[in-house]
């Protein structure tokens, strides 16, 4: 199985991501930058099996990209060879 990692410390907006996305995974020339896009890229075109982890998201970012999280967690869901999980930033307590 394929994993892509997202790192979401360099990310502050959809261009963002979908400019990492296109750094990690190659999509078709006609790829639109949105979340129908994106379904159905991984839903139809997409190399299978495929992981898909976001890593260092921040709580703000929780809510500003709450419908991309949505929709892989439908992909996630109702697809066999898809998953897909995120992971919130942590800090090292500084005693």
């Amino acid at each position: 199985m394929k994993t892509v990692y997202i790192d979401f410390t360099e990310i502050g907006d959809y261009e963002d991501f979908f400019t990492q996305l296109k750094e990690k995974i190659t999509l078709p020339e006609f790829f639109g930058d949105n979340l129908d896009a994106l379904y159905d890229f991984v839903s139809g075109s997409a190399e299978l099996p495929l992981h898909i982890e976001f890593v260092n998201m921040s709580v703000e970012q929780l809510e500003i990209f709450e419908d991309l999280l949505v929709t892989l967690e439908d992909a996630d869901d109702e697809l066999d060879d898809f998953t897909f999980t995120y992971f919130l930033e942590q800090f090292e307590d500084e005693e």
